[in-house]
């Protein structure tokens, strides 16, 4: 017989190797989960950018990430479906279609991208793709037609890569980019706005205005004085991952019913970078589908 103090040695060994093994298991498995995550992210965002291209392209496979059964439509220039999708695709003549996305990202299972386009003219377009079980049932987008100068401050619509970074403050940087909207562009709280930046260090993609908010002020004074008046009424969604922020918002511009899409780079808190496309909603009468824009 063992001596009592082995015996319990040898215990204490086992339920050592036991607890190890159990919290590698677990450990395994996580690991595991983030990989599996990881991939879908970046599958999600690969289906997405080839199916945008397929418009250049031609390619059928693209589609097929589309659910046939259910593919909700809120393009109103669009038939909902599938069916709709592929008629556009054949009112296009064979080869003119470019397609060029700059930028994706994934919030759960919304990917957004930010493309330049030239189909039936150039444009620059936000779309957003919602998947559900791996496959794609719902579109929004916004398309404005892309400017042939550079803004005030020598930028276009699209430029300025930058990567995605500092994933675990998405949250936080949804919630700053939201204030902000509904703090100035929606309730017009205009003495908060300096809170939201660092200094007059502010980059700005809009075509008409500079960077900085001394170019926002500029910009602002001479829509003023032309009578042009902006109202950002209601926020519908808020998309972003790490760094970036798409929001989604309702109101009117010159008068005009519009859709606004905000893309926000937020750096250590504050605001640092702003892209955008303004696209008028047309009158009910004139819609290809029921869904609404938003």
């Amino acid at each position: 017989m063992m001596p009592g103090i082995l015996r319990k040695s040898i215990s204490c060994a086992v339920a050592l190797i036991t607890l190890s093994a159990f919290f590698y298991t677990i450990s395994t498995a996580s690991s595991a989960n983030r990989q599996q995550e990881d991939h879908m992210k970046n599958s999600y965002k690969q289906q997405v950018v080839d199916l945008l291209k397929s418009m250049e392209t031609g390619a059928p496979e693209p589609a097929m990430i589309i659910n046939p059964e259910k593919y909700i439509q809120h393009n109103l220039a669009v038939a909902d479906g599938l069916a709709g999708f592929s008629a556009v695709l054949k009112q296009l003549p064979q080869g003119s279609a470019k397609v060029n996305t700059v930028r994706v990202f994934q919030d759960g299972n919304y990917v957004v991208t930010h493309t330049d386009y030239d189909f039936f003219g150039p444009k620059v377009g936000f779309d957003i793709f919602r998947f559900e079980n791996g496959m794609i049932v719902e579109h929004w987008d916004n398309l404005q037609k892309k400017p042939e100068t550079a803004n005030p401050s020598g930028r276009t619509m699209l430029d300025n890569i930058t990567p995605i970074i500092d994933i675990d403050k998405t949250e936080s940087n949804k919630i700053l980019v939201q204030t902000f909207v509904k703090d100035i562009l929606v309730n017009g709280q205009m003495e908060k706005l300096a809170g939201y930046f660092d200094g007059d260090n502010y980059i700005q993609h809009n075509p008409h205005i500079a960077d900085g908010l001394s170019g926002l002020g500029v910009a602002l004074e001479a829509m003023t004085k032309q009578g042009i008046t902006m109202k950002y009424e209601r926020i519908h969604m808020v998309l972003g991952e790490g760094n970036f922020v798409l929001v989604v918002s309702e109101g009117s511009f010159a008068g005009k019913h519009t859709s606004f899409y905000d893309l926000f780079r937020v750096e250590n808190g504050k605001i640092a970078e702003h892209w955008d496309t303004m696209e008028t909603i047309p009158v009910r009468s004139e819609w290809k589908n029921n869904n609404g824009k938003f």
